[in-house]
């Protein structure tokens, strides 16, 4: 639409909308639509892919173990659980060092090299002979994927509002979800490829999702943007994927729910790491990702430091844990899959219930919640010997095991004020996620099987302690609203920092000018000689 407005001028744009923004939004509600459309049919697919992949290649380990691969290579349950801690190692050392780089590259480009990495590393994994060549590709392994998960995470941070983030996150862990349920369907009927070429069915395993795992990397390589200022994928720099007007729509929106997101910086300084610190705590219970994280999120030691371990050992040995009910070696993999394919309607319901009516403490504390129950469960039914009810406490573990670490990343995300520490953010509670992970390989060992009692036991301690500190957290989330009006100090952050929005200001596509905004005073245009 062609606009009236001299070109020796430009519109300043009032204050006064309810949504505290100083513009406003110079687009229909249709055209928005349609552009966020596109994006979740581009971006979300291409990350979720991604996670998918990743999660087929870390967790088809566990099914391995039915088809007698610690026999075939020679090693221990226990040396098997230091291989394990090996990959969470692997991805603690490199996790930030992998952000940064994505900070600075692109996800774009990062995103799908690392799928190339890790994929060729899951391959060759195949080719595994005794203790040692193990222990080193897992090593391998959490070093190729290390940064991915968090990478993704800010991806989405950066092309979504906040208020779109935790459903849009959610979605992401599909991937992650997906990927383990599937990979256990997937194991029962590759691991009867047992005897062709005289190879074992764990090496058609591997060699298979590694191989697909490459080629989703071509996939990511050829449609998934680098960022806004750079909207084109790797392999198809000249490729157009949205519309200038698109772009524009998408870019501007973004920047007026979060005016920082538009200050992104070359590098990651040193103050983003300073803000990573255990600066500003309310209690000495928080470990926080960013200064002001602990005035809206759940603690990294509350819940990344603690809660994820038990999970960690159980989704290793939860095959294993099926066979010894009585059920076959290579069934057992499929009636593993049960609980996952039944978490992922339990994990969208729950982010909808966190993102629609912004209950992000109370959807996590109910999460680690049932989590305790599924343990106290498991605990229980050793004493029993119905494998149906044994079953039970597998399934029902599956099904609420993980999805309240998401809904934690989301609120944590929420929180933070930069791209730089975002992305920081990101990478410091995924690698909290896998210390976890070290110590949580090690829940279930040799001596305590084949019903882990004292593993069961471990694990519901640990959960219980993580929840207790969650409503720690939350009532003193409470406090703080109480103290300052019923918004948290990020919430009222946010608000002032939108007074900076005019710098941030994108330039609308030609033929597509701006609408000025009325002032709520005098309801007429503001308008501003251009220097």
């Amino acid at each position: 639409m062609e606009s009236n407005y001299p070109p020796s001028e430009k519109v300043q744009y009032g204050s006064g909308s309810e949504d505290g923004s100083t513009s406003e939004r110079n687009w229909s509600p249709e055209e928005e639509g349609k552009a966020k459309r596109k994006l979740d049919l581009i971006i979300m697919p291409l990350l979720t892919l991604g996670f998918f992949c990743l999660q087929l290649d870390r967790g088809n380990i566990a099914n391995a173990i039915t088809d007698d691969f610690m026999e075939d290579i020679g090693v221990t349950q226990n040396q098997f659980n230091v291989g394990q801690q090996m990959l969470s190692l692997g991805i603690v050392l490199f996790e930030i060092p992998s952000n940064m780089i994505l900070y600075r590259v692109g996800p774009g480009k990062w995103l799908t090299l690392q799928l190339f990495l890790f994929g060729t590393v899951s391959t060759f994994q195949a080719f595994q002979t005794n203790y040692g060549s193990f222990v080193a590709t897992r090593f391998l392994l959490g070093i190729t994927e290390s940064g991915f998960i968090p990478g993704g995470l800010w991806t989405l941070s950066t092309w979504y509002t906040r208020r779109e983030t935790a459903k849009r996150v959610m979605i992401f862990y599909f991937g992650n979800q997906f990927g383990q349920a599937s990979a256990k369907l997937l194991a029962y009927g590759i691991l009867h490829m047992r005897g062709v070429g005289g190879k074992p069915g764990w090496f058609w395993l591997f060699v298979l999702m590694g191989v697909f795992t490459i080629l989703c990397g071509c996939v990511l390589g050829f449609c998934l943007p680098d960022s806004f200022k750079n909207p084109h994928s790797t392999f198809a720099p000249k490729w157009n994927i949205f519309s200038e007007r698109e772009l524009y729509i998408l870019n501007k929106r973004v920047k007026l729910d979060d005016p920082a997101k538009g200050r992104k910086k070359k590098r990651i300084g040193s103050a983003a790491f300073k803000k990573a610190q255990l600066e500003d705590v309310d209690t000495p219970l928080d470990y926080n990702v960013q200064q002001r994280v602990s005035d809206s999120t759940i603690s990294s030691t509350e819940y990344i430091l603690i809660s994820p371990s038990p999970q960690r050992g159980f989704d290793t040995y939860a095959p294993s844990l099926v066979e010894e009910f009585g059920f076959g070696s290579l069934s057992s993999n499929a009636l593993a899959s049960v609980g996952l394919f039944i978490q992922i309607p339990v994990s969208f319901t729950f982010s909808y219930i966190s993102d629609h009516f912004n209950k992000r403490g109370e959807t996590v504390i109910t999460g680690l919640s049932m989590t305790i129950l599924a343990y106290i469960f498991n605990r229980s039914f050793t004493e029993v010997n119905n494998r149906g009810a044994r079953y039970f406490g597998v399934v029902w573990t599956q099904t609420f095991g993980t999805f309240s670490h998401p809904l934690n990343i989301t609120w944590m995300s929420l929180t933070c004020t930069d791209s730089e520490e975002r992305a920081l953010a990101m990478a410091m509670v995924i690698m909290g996620a896998n210390m976890a992970g070290i110590y949580g390989a090690q829940l279930y060992r040799s001596d305590d099987e084949p019903r882990y009692r004292r593993a069961f036991s471990v694990c519901i301690a640990v959960l219980t302690f993580g929840c207790v500190l969650a409503i720690i957290r939350k009532l003193d989330e409470i406090r703080l609203r109480r103290k300052n009006g019923g918004k948290l100090p990020a919430e009222t952050l946010d608000e002032n920092e939108r007074e900076f929005h005019d710098e941030l200001e994108p330039v609308a596509p030609s033929g597509a000018i701006p609408r000025p905004s009325l002032v709520e005073a005098d309801k007429k245009p503001v308008m501003v000689a251009e220097t």
